[in-house]
C-alpha cells in the first residue's frame, strides 16, 4: 500500500501535466502513451486492448482522473512489483510534468537538483490531492539541507518566512518548493556546488534510503588484504563501491535480524576495527577514526534492530510520526474549534440568556418602579382622600356638635317652656279649680236663687192665676230668659275647662325630639293638639331620641 501511494503521487503529476486546460480531463490518446510508458518503466506487460475495452464507451471525449483511476489500479498498479528502478519511474513522470511547470532560467539549481527536490516533495507531501507539503515538512527538509551544506540553521529566518507563508497559505506545492530552494533564500553564502551537494545528500537519505555513507577500509576474504571502499548503508543492506561516484559496485552485505555488529581490537596495524556478521559471511571493517567507527556501529545496529522489530527506516518512521502528530493536532484543532464553536454558541446562548435576564430585570425594575409610583400615587390619593374624609368628618362632627349644641339649647328652651307650661298648668288647674268651685258656688247660689225665683214666680203665677191676671206670659218669658242665661253661662264654663285640659295634655304628652329641629315640635304639637280635641288630656313625659 505504501508503494502504491508513492507511485500514485508521481503519476498524478504526470496526469495533471497532460491536463492542459485544467479541466480535470485528458484525451484518451495521451493516456495511452502514459499507460504504455508506465508499463514499460515498471516492467509490466502492456495490453492496449484492455485500455480500448475499458474506455470503449468514451471514444470521442477525454477521460477524467476518476475515469482513469479504475484502469490504473486494475491493469497497472495491481500488477506492479518492487523489481523496477524507481528512479527511472520518477524521471519519466518528471519529464512529463517539468516541461510545463518548471522555470529553469530563474533558478540557481540544475534540472537534476530540481528533480531531486521534486522527489523529496513527493516523499514529504500529504496523502491527499492536490499534493501539498505542510510547513512542518518544509522546515524538516530545509533543516536537513542546511545541515548537509554544513551551515547553521537560522530559526528566525524561517519564522519570518512562515509568517509570510501563513498570510497566504500554510503549505506549498512542488513547484513552489523548488522555487524556494532554487532562489537561494535559505542558502545565502553558499555556492551552487555546495547547494547541489546538500540536495543530493538529502535526496539519497530520504529517497534512496541511504542512512550513512563514507570511505572505510575492508579486509578481503581471499587475499586478506585491506582495500578502501565507498560504503553506503541502507535499511536492509550495505553496498560498497570503488568510488563515491557509484560507478562500480564491488558487493553487498545483506542485513537481517540475525546479523550483528561488534567492535574489534586493533590488529595488523589497523585501528578502529569492527566486525559485521551476516548469515553468509563476516566482514572486518576499519574506520578512519574512533568517532566514525562508533557512528557506523550505531547506524548498523539501528538497522538490525529495526529489521528485528519489522519497523521502517528511521526517516520514514519519523515522517509517519510527524503525519500522525499532524493528524492528531488537526483532530485536536478541529475538536478545539468544535468546542470553541460550542462554547461560542453556549456563550452566545448565555449572552442571550443574560440579555434576556437583563431585559427581564430592567422590565421588572421598570414594572416595580411603575408599581411603586402607582402605589405612592394610590397612597397619596388615599391620604388625600383620608384627609378629606377626616376634614369632612371633622366638619360633619363640628356641624353635628353645633346641631347638638343648638338642639341642646332648643331642648333646654323647650324644657324651660315645659316647666313654664307645667307651672301655668298648675296655675290654670288651681284657677280652674277655683273657678269651678266659684261656679259651683255660683251655680248653687243661682240654683237657689232660681229656685227661689221660680218658687216666687210659681207663687206669683198661682196668685195671678187665681186672680186671672194677663201678666202671666211676661213672667214666664222672664223665667225662660233667666234659665237660658244660666245655660249659656254653664256652656262657657265647660269650654274653658276643655281649653285648660287641652293645654295640660300638650304639656304632659310624649314629645319626640329628633335631628329635624323645631319643626318636629311644631308638627308634634299640631298632631297632638288635634288628638287633644277628641281625647282627654293625659299627663306624659318628654323623650329624647
Amino acid at each position: 500500500m505504501a508503494l502504491r501511494d508513492e507511485l500514485l503521487k508521481s503519476i498524478w503529476h504526470a496526469f495533471t501535466a497532460l491536463d492542459v486546460d485544467k479541466s480535470g480531463k485528458v484525451s484518451k490518446s495521451q493516456l495511452k502513451v502514459l499507460s504504455h510508458n508506465l508499463c514499460t518503466v515498471m516492467k509490466i506487460p502492456h495490453d492496449p486492448v484492455a485500455l480500448e475495452e475499458h474506455f470503449k464507451d468514451d471514444d470521442e471525449g477525454p477521460v477524467s482522473n476518476q475515469g482513469y483511476m479504475p484502469y490504473l489500479n486494475k491493469f497497472i498498479l495491481d500488477k506492479v512489483t518492487d523489481n523496477f528502478d524507481r528512479q527511472d519511474f520518477n524521471k519519466m513522470c518528471w519529464t512529463l510534468c517539468s516541461r510545463k511547470n518548471l522555470e529553469q532560467s530563474q533558478l540557481l539549481i540544475s534540472n537534476d537538483d530540481a528533480f531531486k527536490i521534486w522527489c523529496i516533495f513527493n516523499f514529504l507531501s500529504e496523502d491527499r490531492y492536490p499534493l501539498i507539503i505542510m510547513t512542518e515538512e518544509i522546515e524538516y527538509f530545509l533543516r536537513k539541507l542546511t545541515e548537509a551544506m554544513g551551515g547553521s540553521w537560522v530559526e528566525e529566518r524561517f519564522e519570518d518566512y512562515k509568517l509570510q507563508l501563513d498570510s497566504r497559505q500554510q503549505c506549498l506545492n512542488a513547484w513552489e518548493l523548488i522555487s524556494l530552494v532554487g532562489s537561494g533564500h535559505f542558502s545565502k553564502g553558499m555556492d551552487r556546488q555546495t547547494l547541489s551537494m546538500g540536495i543530493n545528500e538529502v535526496y539519497q537519505e530520504l529517497i534512496l534510503d541511504v542512512l550513512k555513507q563514507g570511505y572505510m577500509m575492508k579486509k578481503g576474504h581471499k587475499r586478506k588484504n585491506w582495500t578502501e571502499r565507498w560504503f553506503m548503508l541502507k535499511p536492509n543492506s550495505i553496498a560498497y563501491y570503488v568510488g563515491e561516484d557509484l560507478a562500480e559496485n564491488k558487493g553487498n552485505i545483506l542485513l537481517d535480524g540475525n546479523c550483528s555488529v561488534e567492535p574489534l581490537q586493533d590488529k595488523e596495524g589497523k585501528k578502529c576495527l569492527f566486525l559485521i556478521k551476516s548469515s553468509q559471511k563476516s566482514f572486518e571493517i576499519s574506520a578512519s577514526d574512533k568517532k566514525k567507527k562508533q557512528e557506523w556501529i550505531q547506524a548498523i545496529q539501528t538497522c538490525i534492530t529495526l529489521l528485528r522489530q519489522g519497523r521502517p527506516a528511521p526517516h520514514r518512521e519519523a515522517r509517519q510520526k510527524r503525519r500522525e502528530l499532524r493528524l492528531k493536532q488537526q483532530a485536536e484543532q478541529e475538536e478545539l474549534e468544535l468546542r470553541m464553536r460550542e462554547l461560542q454558541t453556549a456563550n452566545e446562548a448565555k449572552q442571550q440568556e443574560l440579555e434576556n435576564m437583563r431585559k427581564a430585570l430592567e422590565e421588572s425594575a421598570a414594572n416595580a418602579a411603575e408599581e411603586e409610583r402607582r402605589r405612592l400615587q394610590t397612597q397619596t390619593e388615599l391620604q388625600d382622600r383620608y384627609r378629606m374624609d377626616l376634614e369632612r368628618e371633622k366638619m360633619v362632627r363640628q356641624q353635628m356638635e353645633e346641631q347638638v349644641a343648638q338642639k341642646s339649647t332648643e331642648l333646654e328652651q323647650y324644657l324651660q317652656r315645659v316647666r313654664e307650661l307645667e307651672v301655668m298648668y298648675r296655675q290654670l288647674e288651681d284657677a280652674l279649680e277655683d273657678e269651678r268651685r266659684a261656679r259651683q258656688d255660683e251655680e248653687a247660689v243661682g240654683r237657689l236663687q232660681a229656685r227661689d225665683a221660680l218658687a216666687g214666680c210659681d207663687e206669683q203665677l198661682e196668685h195671678l192665676s187665681k186672680r186671672g191676671s194677663p201678666g202671666v206670659p211676661d213672667v214666664r218669658r222672664e223665667a225662660g230668659r233667666r234659665n237660658h242665661q244660666h245655660k249659656d253661662s254653664k256652656a262657657g264654663l265647660c269650654w274653658n275647662m276643655k281649653v285648660c285640659y287641652g293645654s295640660f295634655n300638650q304639656v304632659q304628652g310624649t314629645w319626640l325630639i329628633t335631628n329635624w329641629g323645631p319643626a318636629a315640635f311644631l308638627k308634634q304639637l299640631q298632631s297632638e293638639g288635634e288628638e287633644g280635641r277628641d281625647e282627654p288630656a293625659n299627663p306624659g313625659s318628654v323623650e329624647l331620641l
